[in-house]
């Protein structure tokens, strides 16, 4: 892959999980970041224990050469809740405008189970022609809002939601306008399915309009036992059914193939929920980094 295009950045959810601010609680920012920067990567996401005044995270990053490339935001359009959404949307928006960022990851958080504390292979919620409706009027027009400020809007599919399945991304990227991107996350779609030619498909399908990777592996058999025990989304988390990549089931070659054919510009970031008292985050940031030098030559 070619440097001048792809950037390397790491999800500070590995060292502090947001979902369960006890994975990890022991973590401080300041390691966090270090071990960012030591283990090789130029790009960080937001966590909670950043700071959000840029001028203090500034200083901060760029003594050790990292830069924000994206952050999580929560969006309730389908219920009903988009002029609350829309408020705090902008907030997020002038927050990654002055840090620099280019996107903002959006997930659609209306009827969610991925925080509860029941199946995530249970009943997940399933939007009605309505509910459609106000998603992608909502995207539209936090697209809208973002492209004054240079940034891309991102949908970032994702497990235990209204738009976790290939058929509903599809829906999805079908219902809004062109200005609005997709996030795609390696280890959403794969944990979705099951099934490693469901993320080619999903990536081969949506590539001229993906504008930001999440790099995420499964252990396919943790995943089945959370699917039989009927676990939740965070029980399997700490169960460790993600991983950084290279450590799991996903074959990452025809992802990071495709990517570099398309002429992929942006970030790709590893991000990897597990519970760092178990996985330590720096020797898995090393892990992850030692992989996808040997595999793309970044």
């Amino acid at each position: 892959m070619n440097r001048e295009f792809v950037k390397l950045a790491i999800a500070p959810i590995g060292w502090t999980n947001d979902d369960m601010p006890e994975l990890g609680i022991e973590n401080s920012f300041q390691q966090c970041i270090s071990e960012m920067a030591l283990a090789g990567f130029t790009g960080s996401e937001v966590g909670s224990k950043y700071p959000r005044n840029p001028a203090v995270l500034k200083p901060a990053l760029a003594l050790r050469g990292l830069e924000i490339c994206n952050a999580w935001f929560s969006t309730f359009f389908a219920d009903g809740r988009g002029e609350q959404t829309i408020q705090e949307f902008r907030e997020t928006l002038d927050f990654l405008h002055s840090m620099g960022a280019k996107v903002i990851g959006c997930s659609e958080q209306s009827g969610s189970i991925q925080g509860l504390p029941q199946p995530v292979y249970g009943v997940k919620p399933v939007f009605n022609e309505l509910e459609w409706q106000r998603v992608a009027d909502g995207y539209n027009h936090l697209a809208e809002l973002a492209s004054e400020k240079g940034i891309s809007v991102c949908l970032h599919h994702h497990m235990g939601t209204g738009i976790q399945t290939p058929e509903e991304i599809d829906q999805f990227m079908g219902v809004v306008n062109q200005n609005v991107y997709l996030l795609f996350d390696t280890g959403h779609v794969y944990a979705s399915e099951l099934n490693q030619q469901a993320v080619v498909n999903v990536l081969e399908k949506h590539l001229g309009r993906i504008r930001h990777v999440h790099l995420k592996d499964c252990r396919t058999a943790v995943l089945s036992r959370v699917k039989q025990d009927n676990i939740s989304f965070m029980g399997g988390v700490c169960q460790g059914m993600f991983t950084v990549p290279g450590d799991g089931d996903i074959d990452f070659a025809p992802i990071f193939s495709l990517l570099e054919k398309s002429g992929y510009r942006g970030w790709m970031v590893v991000e990897a929920e597990q519970d760092p008292a178990i996985a330590n985050p720096l020797e898995y940031a090393l892990k992850a980094r030692q992989f996808i030098r040997e595999n793309t030559g970044l």
